[in-house]
């Protein structure tokens, strides 16, 4: 990541400091309120009782998708091309995800009551199954949490620092890490989601303050807006398919188009939203099926409106960075550092104190709840498939305090990977919620693969399972630009492979590797990860079919 110097500490005045304080009191006493009571039953503490409303649930599973990469990143999206991704990735994709994991996948997890998710491979097709699974949702859930984390580190270091550089990034993310550690580790997944009910709140109050203040900033009405927006094609939706010449091509390099929409992202959002556990441990939280399917679906129709608040603002940003002749005499004349930090910058240039608080409350309330989530989920897996099987026969209380120590492990790795993407991400290569999405399809092409098998299927076992699992990892690490871009670093010139009788440096031959595959977008790897993935697991027989059938309790 490019270092630069931008003043915006100084920005950050007094009464930004009050509102920002505030929201960390809010914070402080609403967790101490939620966690008040016993939590020494582990079914408790990470199913919460089976007791969660649906409508709380909406709220933490929408909370948990609307991450940092939403509040920075869908501006970034719109500021730059169009409203491709409202219509394919959150519309689209997203209703045909929640539809069919909420009447397939969340009723046969409620039909083998399952803590973790992945339970629900052991009974189909044995333990080793099951571990490799989670061990696979653990490792992706460090990637894409970690790279989530590492964007809430952006803001946290320019408030706190005047120049941001690599190390001060990598402090920013330090002291947030260790915020929502100590914040998650108070109450178990009831405290995370009445916490995500409260900062998704928040979220919204920011979202739309930052939208009627954009609009309030744009010397025009709204009809000139919309002729200015459509004239330079800002409201288009791209189909993803080209015709010419009678020709029909598939374009791959835009994540979010129609054509994708029905096939990589759909397979996609399923993946995240039926064999993430992250997401899926809150709908286990309702006391039925119909109830955690319902959830499910009814996060679809919040997320929708407060996403196309951050594209709105996007646009809104275009507006007034890019078309100094509507702007008049209100545009501005400073020069911008980049793009993936376009509605930072706006913040905290041009909103007036007190403003620019609440907005980046906003922002770290999206941080935090999306850190919170990942720690308790990953707490969760951990101590279900894996330290319940080792340490035998303890008491509730026993396995509750383990989770606690989990989610301290998890939260120092997520850190760690956070840190790390200070280094390899280059905004010239991916916005920011493309960077953010990419890394999850190394694990989820692979799980996908399996869950589809262990409920559609009486095929598969522990053994291709695992392969699934591997198969579909290492496919998907093929295709991506950043492996091999790390791997030319690395590699000297001295290591050649001869083509006839011409020899190449390796590292020249990785760059064009990278090359290539940044044409490749994340749903078409998706796509073309799954699909070896689930031929390998199907090529297993299978060892029990004891599973219980999809049928959700109406």
């Amino acid at each position: 990541m490019p270092t630069h110097s931008l003043l915006l500490a100084a920005t950050f005045a007094p009464l930004d400091w009050a509102v920002l304080a505030g929201y960390i009191a809010i914070l402080i006493i609403s967790g101490w309120w939620i966690s008040r009571g016993k939590h020494d039953d582990a079914t408790d503490y990470f199913l919460a009782g089976r007791n969660m409303p649906v409508w709380a649930v909406i709220c933490s599973i929408v909370a948990t998708a609307l991450s940092a990469a939403t509040f920075i990143g869908a501006p970034q999206i719109t500021y730059a091309g169009n409203l491709s991704y409202l219509a394919s990735h959150v519309i689209i994709s997203a209703t045909i995800a929640v539809l069919f994991v909420g009447f397939f996948f969340i009723p046969a997890f409620y039909a083998n009551n399952v803590t973790s998710i992945y339970e629900l491979l052991e009974v189909r097709m044995g333990r080793g199954a099951k571990q490799a699974a989670s061990a696979m949702f653990m490792i992706g859930q460090v990637f894409s949490s970690g790279a989530r984390l590492f964007m809430v580190g952006i803001p946290a270091a320019m408030i706190l620092f005047s120049e941001q550089t690599p190390t001060q990034m990598a402090i920013a993310i330090g002291i947030v890490t260790i915020v929502g550690i100590l914040y998650t580790l108070t109450g178990g997944i009831s405290s995370v989601i009445w916490a995500d009910v409260i900062q998704l709140f928040i979220f919204i109050i920011a979202a739309g303050a930052a939208l009627w203040l954009m609009l309030s900033y744009i010397p025009a009405d709204f009809a000139t807006i919309y002729q200015t927006l459509e004239t330079s094609k800002k409201l288009t939706v791209d189909s993803g398919i080209d015709v010419q010449g009678g020709l029909i091509t598939v374009q791959t390099t835009s994540p979010f188009t129609l054509i994708a929409a029905v096939t990589g992202l759909a397979l996609f959002n399923i993946a995240a939203y039926g064999t993430n556990h992250d997401m899926a441990q809150r709908m286990l939280t309702c006391r039925s099926a119909f109830k955690g399917s319902a959830a499910a679906i009814g996060s679809v129709l919040v997320s929708v409106p407060v996403q196309a608040m951050f594209l709105a603002v996007g646009l809104g940003l275009f507006i007034f960075y890019k078309q100094p002749a509507l702007m008049g005499d209100a545009a501005p004349t400073y020069e911008l550092s980049g793009s993936h930090e376009i509605f930072l910058q706006f913040i905290l240039r041009e909103m007036p104190a007190g403003m620019r608080g609440l907005l980046l409350a906003g922002l770290f309330a999206a941080g935090l709840s999306t850190l919170n989530s990942a720690l308790n989920s990953m707490s969760s897996t951990l101590i279900s498939d894996f330290y319940r099987h080792i340490v035998r026969d303890k008491s509730s209380r026993h396995y509750m305090l383990a989770g606690r120590c989990a989610m301290v492990f998890w939260g120092l790795m997520l850190g760690g990977f956070a840190m790390f993407c200070v280094w390899i991400y280059d905004p010239a290569d991916q916005t920011l919620i493309s960077f953010a999405l990419s890394v999850m399809v190394i694990p989820y092409a692979g799980l996908l693969a399996v869950f589809l098998v262990a409920i559609f299927t009486n095929r598969g076992n522990s053994f291709s399972a695992i392969a699934a699992l591997f198969v579909g990892m290492i496919i998907a690490l093929a295709y991506e630009p950043a492996v091999w871009k790390l791997a030319a670093q690395y590699v000297g010139d001295d290591y050649v492979f001869n083509i006839g009788k011409v020899e190449i440096p390796l590292r020249v031959k990785f760059e064009v590797m990278a090359t290539r595959y940044k044409l490749i977008s994340f749903p078409w790897r998706m796509v073309m990860a799954m699909v070896p993935a689930l031929i390998v697991c199907l090529l297993g027989k299978r060892k029990s079919l004891q599973v219980q059938p999809a049928i959700a309790d109406h």
